[in-house]
């Protein structure tokens, strides 16, 4: 006679928390940053990007924010590893390595002042950190939307063409925005453009993290265990 036990695949659970931060990486960003936002004095949205709320007094709260969203980049990027052990796993993980340590750097190097913000500020001055800023979000964009081609190219192989489409999509959507953002930097226009690019990404991220995060084993498991 058999019953059935269960056990508990300590490997999956750890799996599957990593890719958690996967999830809640835009969501957080988003949140903190609106609210840093819309309680900033002389910020404007339709005018200013996120990344210049690490200027001023209360910069490092903005700071902190993208450091902590990159930390849960990094984290996601293991838990792809992990779940997915085949060459476009490893690229898309590595891929959102790059992402997340570029947030961290984009936050080390700040952007420079524009006019108007922070309150006071004339903008027109260009510095080493200013330009390593630009630097980092560019090789973080396209990692990022690269990392969303490479993840498309296993949705394909397991036979997941709608999610294929979108990953294509969204990742196409990163890097139009940040550089048509980039180009039209000066203008409100930019700012949407950015904004689009921002939000394209880290959705891409949560979609996938949470399709990978299903897809992976669950960490309890039934085992058959012989009685007498």
């Amino acid at each position: 006679m058999s019953t059935q036990t269960t056990g508990f695949d300590r490997r999956a659970a750890v799996t599957r928390s990593l890719l958690g931060w996967g999830v809640v990486a835009g969501p957080f960003y988003i949140l903190v940053g609106l609210t840093l936002a819309l309680t900033r004095p002389g910020f404007r949205l339709s005018e200013h990007a996120l990344s210049l709320l690490m200027l001023g007094e209360w910069g490092w709260m903005q700071r902190a924010n993208l450091i902590l969203t990159g930390l849960m980049v990094l984290a996601a990027a293991l838990g792809f590893q992990r779940a997915i052990r085949n060459g476009r796993g490893l690229a898309t993980a590595v891929l959102l390595d790059v992402y997340g340590a570029c947030l961290i750097l984009s936050a080390i190097f700040p952007p420079d002042p524009v006019p108007g913000f922070p309150p006071g500020s004339e903008g027109g001055v260009a510095s080493t950190s200013g330009i390593l800023h630009l630097v980092f979000g560019a090789i973080g964009f396209l990692a990022l939307a690269v990392a969303a081609f490479a993840y498309a190219g296993w949705c394909r192989s397991i036979g997941e063409r709608g999610r294929a489409s979108l990953a294509i999509g969204l990742g196409a959507v990163v890097v139009i925005g940040f550089f048509g953002g980039a180009a039209f930097a000066m203008i409100p226009l930019g700012v949407l453009l950015l904004w689009l690019s921002v939000l394209a990404g880290l959705l891409w991220l949560a979609l996938a993290s949470a399709h990978v995060y299903g897809w992976s084993p669950h960490p309890v498991r039934a085992q058959r265990a012989a009685t007498v």
